[in-house]
């Protein structure tokens, strides 16, 4: 398959979002942007369609997609009654980087939630995702655009290394903002619990409705997870990942990897940079927003030519930072003290 290059610019923005809008009612699968990550678009009404992405992608069909769709009218056109607090926490956060799990009315195909009784929806804070879901009339239903288990992409590039040849388009919209999946939460009981952390926090919740659960690691080992990112190991570089909790171990940790005959490659704050040696480092920024952004880039950007292991710093679980170490965890070959 030939996968179209769509970049959306001053001279053509218009044109390649109804190109893109086009492919997917036809049923075809269009990876776009969002302002977490690039998505991997298909009708979320249309069976077929969306076997098409599981099939792109590699993902295991008993992981639940999310809905991506452009107003808060369309949202209540998939779902039954849900708690008030849900209006609640739509107006403060959406569009934007979180997903609700509602109960669905059966309305989306049942693939895209595994067969469960909900559904993930979210509208996003993309303009050219709201342009593409206007322009197609379509609930979107869309993962990260990467192959099963590696980092997600936050740029088109990242989407043809994995998708080139197996999707009909990309529609690039230029890198992402946020940098890290959109955060999940249940809405379906009298209290509201995250099952996936992003860049809306815990906090930034109970601020709106008060209070809020986490879901617990025991619960994340269902058989069916009711959120993508639950179940299955993601975001996996090429090479195996080591997480170091304790900073003043970076040092010893690259030196006796490197005595082992190992090119050995750092992925740290810039401060951390300027103290250690290693054969590539790479680093994340200074704040938590920067550390989100870059994530994905950089566990991206160590390739099995090139380095055999990386050995990663822990980092602040400020806001944000409390996502990128979630996913740093996931990614993880293994984690010292």
């Amino acid at each position: 398959m030939y996968t179209k290059h769509l970049v959306v610019d001053q001279q053509s923005s218009h044109k390649n979002i109804k190109i893109a809008a086009t492919l997917l009612q036809a049923g075809e699968v269009v990876a776009f942007p969002t302002e977490t990550v690039y998505g991997l678009g298909a009708d979320a009404t249309n069976k077929i369609a969306v076997d098409k992405i599981f099939q792109a992608k590699g993902r295991p069909n008993d992981n639940p997609l999310i809905v991506h769709v452009a107003t808060n009218k369309q949202l209540s056109e998939f779902v039954t009654h849900y708690p008030p607090y849900v209006d609640q926490l739509i107006q403060a956060f959406s569009p934007g980087p979180i997903t609700y799990v509602l109960k669905s009315n059966g309305k989306v195909a049942p693939n895209v939630t595994a067969g469960l009784s909900t559904v993930g929806i979210r509208i996003p804070d993309n303009d050219i995702a709201l342009e593409l879901l206007r322009n197609c009339q379509l609930p979107i239903a869309a993962p990260s655009a990467n192959t099963s288990g590696k980092p997600s992409p936050t740029a088109a590039e990242h989407v043809l290394e994995d998708m080139d040849g197996k999707i009909a388009a990309v529609l690039d919209g230029g890198p992402t903002i946020v940098g890290v999946e959109s955060t999940v939460v249940d809405c379906t009981e009298e209290v509201p619990k995250i099952l996936r952390l992003g860049k809306v926090s815990t906090a930034d919740i109970e601020k709106v409705v008060g209070s809020v659960y986490l879901a617990s690691s025991i619960e994340e080992n269902i058989s069916t997870p009711r959120s993508p990112g639950m179940k299955y190991k993601h975001y996996a570089p090429d090479v195996p990942l080591i997480l170091v909790n304790n900073r003043e171990s970076m040092q010893l940790i690259i030196d006796q990897n490197k005595e082992k005959g190992l090119r050995v490659g750092a992925l740290v704050q810039v401060k951390t940079a300027k103290a250690i040696q290693a054969d590539k480092i790479v680093t994340l920024g200074d704040n938590e927003e920067q550390m989100a952004k870059k994530l994905y880039d950089a566990l991206r950007s160590f390739k099995q030519d090139e380095i055999d292991i990386v050995i990663c710093e822990s980092f602040s679980r400020k806001g944000i930072g409390q996502a990128v170490m979630d996913r740093l965890e996931r990614a993880a070959t293994k984690i010292t003290e």
